[in-house]
């Protein structure tokens, strides 16, 4: 496995720098924070291993969020959620007064927000950043496997998180419902990134 590492490393990481360099900014965007843009480089950068290992590059792609998922103690991703949670709902009512400027970047996400409860919120993906960026460097095949983290990040942080429409997977938009208490698989349910 070693090996496998260090050879993923010498393909991706020269693609990884010319990448961050050419990437757009999307200033003050909820998903600067949320979904950030070095997860765009990764999947720019490891399209590159995926060429030479095709079969691996979606478990190579959730192996190495799980790794910096499972680096933070379990307590501290608990408390994280809460302050994320409350941060999130505030961000994107602003994200929603942004998005309706004329010098919104092209590049940054479009979305529909509902504030639910208490416990729970919904954000409609009608534009993504990720595939923006994915089709510009020709690596969409790759978007499936990176939807699906979703999952993963919402299952270590202890909170709901339910999708029934990916636009990684063709769908007309990513309709993602969030709970602060609640369940997440941490894998996506079967057919569903």
């Amino acid at each position: 496995e070693k090996s496998f590492w260090k050879q993923f490393q010498a393909l991706s990481d020269p693609v990884f720098h010319q990448v961050s360099k050419e990437l757009p900014d999307v200033g003050n965007s909820i998903f600067r924070s949320i979904m950030p843009m070095h997860h765009l480089m990764w999947l720019v950068s490891g399209n590159a291993a995926a060429e030479t290992f095709p079969k691996e590059a979606d478990a190579l792609l959730w192996k190495m969020n799980e790794k910096m998922l499972l680096t933070v103690p379990k307590p501290l991703t608990a408390r994280s959620w809460e302050k994320l949670f409350e941060w999130i709902r505030k961000k994107a009512e602003q994200h929603l007064q942004r998005q309706n400027q004329p010098n919104f970047p092209e590049n940054d996400w479009l979305i529909t927000y509902r504030n639910l409860d208490d416990n729970s919120f919904e954000i409609d993906i009608h534009r993504c950043g990720f595939i923006t960026i994915a089709k510009k460097y020709g690596v969409e095949g790759m978007l499936p496997g990176i939807c699906s983290v979703d999952f993963m990040i919402s299952h270590y942080m202890g909170n709901g998180f339910s999708r029934t429409k990916t636009l990684g997977a063709g769908d007309e938009c990513c309709n993602c419902h969030y709970e602060l208490q609640g369940t997440c698989p941490l894998h996506a349910p079967k057919g569903m990134k």
